[in-house]
Formats: structure tokens, C-alpha cells, sequence
């Protein structure tokens, strides 16, 4: 599985990016708003990678299918749309990675299940467009991950086979659409995680402690 992969596709939140202060930041204000204490930052953190759903489901203990759950995720959206790129930002250990992906000539590109919406400002505002060869967002295709039809469309994007390419993500769903695109996947430790199984038994292929660990995987470093 070593073999030299023509491009590497990250996951978003929690892989590539760190966009747990403003999405947290987004819970707590509309915690704020409905008369409660802010959470601390560790208790929301770890769900991140659900969205809007995660977040409400830690900040109101709400679920879909319960009656207020749609209004609360709609307001919880329309505050993180407010507020999404004051403290995000590009993970400080994944800036030297891309560069040094860049350098070997190996293309690289973001699959992830946030929306459009959200997902091309915040690729504008941290100045990655440019450098990106593929972006799938949560609605660029009918389905999302663990579907593998978002991975495949980002190998149709790079006009590359699906099987020369990795996958990086940092929930068990990232694997499982990996897997199912038949690409390498590898799990980022440094990442949000989510609940469930420990990050050891998603059936990765390697478990990354730190993004430097790609570049070796990669035969790279």
C-alpha cells in the first residue's frame, strides 16, 4: 500500500484545517442566547466532525427527529456563517506538508461532508484555493461519506485512477469511504475523532500521530 500515490485527498475539519473555535464558538453563542453557560471548548470539541448535528446535539442534548432540533440547527448555522473563519485555521503542523507535497509534485485536494456554503469561503479565506486540485464538498455529489462517491468524484477532478490516491481523515467514516473508493486510507490522531471505536480499530491502513507521519508514509521525508 506504500506505492507512490499520484495525490493525497484530506478530509477537512480536523484534518486539515482546525475549525473547532469558531464551530464551538458558534454552539456556545446560541447557548448564550438561550440563557445557558458556555461549554468548555474540550466538551465540544470532540464532535466537531459531526456538524451541526454534533454541535447541537452536545450544546442542547437534541438529536435529529426531535421537535426542536431543526430551529436550533438552522440558528447554530446561521451563527457559525457569522463567525467561520475568525479563529479557524489551516493546522500549523500541516502547513510544512503541503509544501512539501508541492515540492515532490504531488497533487493534493480537500473531500469533505460540509457544505458548499461554508466549505469555498473558508478554502477563499485561508488562501488554499489556488493551491487545491480537487474540492468536494457535502453537496457536490447525491451522497455523502462514508459514501465513496465523493472520493471518486475527486479522482475524476485529478483524472487519476482512485487507487493512486490516499485519503487522510480523522473519523471512522473517512475510512470507510476510502475503502470503499478503493484508496489508501490513513487516520489523523491530531483530528476530533468523534465518539465510537478508538481510532486504532477504524481498519486504517496507518494511524498518523502528526501530520510529518504522512510524508514518511509517503516515502517522502
Amino acid at each position: 500500500m506504500r506505492a507512490r500515490r499520484e495525490a493525497v485527498l484530506f478530509d477537512l475539519d480536523g484534518t486539515l484545517i482546525d475549525s473547532a473555535p469558531d464551530l464551538a464558538g458558534a454552539a456556545n453563542d446560541l447557548r448564550t442566547a438561550h440563557g445557558l453557560p458556555p461549554l468548555p471548548l474540550a466538551s465540544l470539541r470532540p464532535m466537531v466532525g459531526a456538524g451541526a448535528r454534533g454541535m447541537v446535539g452536545v450544546a442542547f442534548g437534541r438529536k435529529p427527529g426531535d421537535a426542536d432540533f431543526e430551529a436550533l440547527r438552522d440558528a447554530f448555522l446561521a451563527r457559525y456563517a457569522q463567525r467561520m473563519l475568525e479563529l479557524t485555521a489551516v493546522f500549523e503542523d500541516m502547513q510544512p506538508v503541503l509544501h512539501a507535497l508541492e515540492r515532490a509534485g504531488v497533487r493534493w485536494g480537500v473531500v469533505t461532508n460540509k457544505a458548499t456554503r461554508f466549505t469555498e469561503p473558508i478554502v477563499d479565506g485561508l488562501g488554499l484555493r489556488a493551491r487545491l486540485s480537487a474540492l468536494v464538498c457535502g453537496d457536490t455529489t447525491p451522497h455523502s461519506k462514508p459514501h465513496p462517491a465523493p472520493l471518486l468524484e475527486a479522482a475524476r477532478q485529478l483524472d487519476v485512477a482512485a487507487s493512486a490516491c490516499v485519503y487522510v481523515g480523522d473519523d471512522a467514516r473517512d475510512m470507510v469511504a476510502g475503502r470503499a473508493a478503493g484508496m489508501a486510507t490513513l487516520a489523523a490522531q491530531w483530528g476530533y475523532l468523534g465518539e465510537g471505536a478508538s481510532v486504532h480499530e477504524w481498519d486504517a491502513d496507518a494511524v498518523l500521530r502528526e501530520p510529518a507521519e504522512l510524508l514518511n508514509w509517503l516515502q517522502l521525508a
